[in-house]
């Protein structure tokens, strides 16, 4: 299976990409305000390749549950400088973590060739048109509602077969624009309008997935689901939780995976395709 960006193709059956998270917020849950300086950003991006990142994925809005929402300008005031100053030093594939089209179009000319939308492309009516027109890799996750609603909108008959659906309207909503297929991969959104539970349940049901034919990336990074089934409130700390969730991710067929520590995340990766491929 592969996954096209721009110039950029990846082979997902020899190789689990890791994304390593960069945002250049004041306010994420995890790492907030430690990326906010432009050049201390960039370096914490190289730190992030060396370590084994395939992907650097900025974001400049945080979409924590119940976070303030941040306009398109400042948006693109944080994540410019540094998606142009990383281009300057790497040529490592970097992603905009954004639903507005006007931050992805900026973003791409400056150098992203990935677009990481927590909306599935379906906020923004223009984000499919850049996707086409740009040639961009498309990461279509799975939400309902937005950051300050989403966790009041957890009610499924049937958690898995929405979601299904739900990629389904968006490839062919996709495809329609005129996006390449292997431009897409999806995100089921562990942690967005899901409870804890539920994102238990979507990890060990995860496989189900493999059938809309697209790669599949996991983002269960240091997320509260892994702090209320363990007790850890600090999300720094959900290291091993985090691991336990990236080896059962990739067993069962993900092949993008989104996390905080890459070097780990790097090894846990590898071992677990090695494993699952044995």
């Amino acid at each position: 299976m592969k996954f096209t960006c721009c110039s950029n193709s990846f082979d997902l059956d020899r190789r689990v990409l890791i994304m390593g998270v960069l945002n250049v917020t004041p306010d994420s849950f995890s790492d907030g305000g430690d990326n906010v300086v432009p050049d201390l950003a960039i370096a914490n991006a190289l730190a992030m390749i060396d370590a084994g990142a395939d992907i650097i994925d900025i974001g400049g809005e945080s979409t924590r549950p119940g976070a303030e929402p941040v306009n398109a300008a400042d948006e693109l005031a944080r994540v410019h400088p540094v998606i142009s100053g990383l281009r300057k030093e790497t040529d490592v594939p970097v992603s905009i973590d954004t639903w507005k089209s006007p931050v992805a179009r900026d973003s791409i000319a400056a150098g992203a060739v990935i677009i990481n939308d927590i909306s599935g492309f379906n906020r923004d009516p223009e984000m499919k048109r850049v996707a086409a027109d740009t040639g961009a890799g498309c990461v279509v996750m799975h939400m309902r509602g937005t950051p300050q609603t989403m966790q009041s909108q957890t009610d499924y008959d049937d958690l898995i077969g929405e979601i299904k659906a739900y990629f389904v309207r968006a490839l062919e909503d996709l495809k329609a624009a005129g996006v390449a297929p292997d431009n897409i991969c999806l995100d089921p959104g562990i942690g967005f309008s899901k409870t804890a539970e539920q994102n238990l349940m979507l990890l060990r049901r995860l496989a189900e997935f493999g059938g809309c034919g697209c790669p599949i990336l996991l983002g269960p990074s240091r997320k509260s689901f892994i702090g209320k089934t363990l007790g850890i409130d600090d999300p720094g700390a959900r290291i091993w939780g985090t691991a336990a969730a990236v080896a059962l991710g990739v067993g069962a067929g993900a092949r993008i995976i989104r996390v905080h520590d890459v070097a780990a995340m790097r090894q846990v990766a590898d071992m677990a395709l090695a494993l699952s491929s044995a």
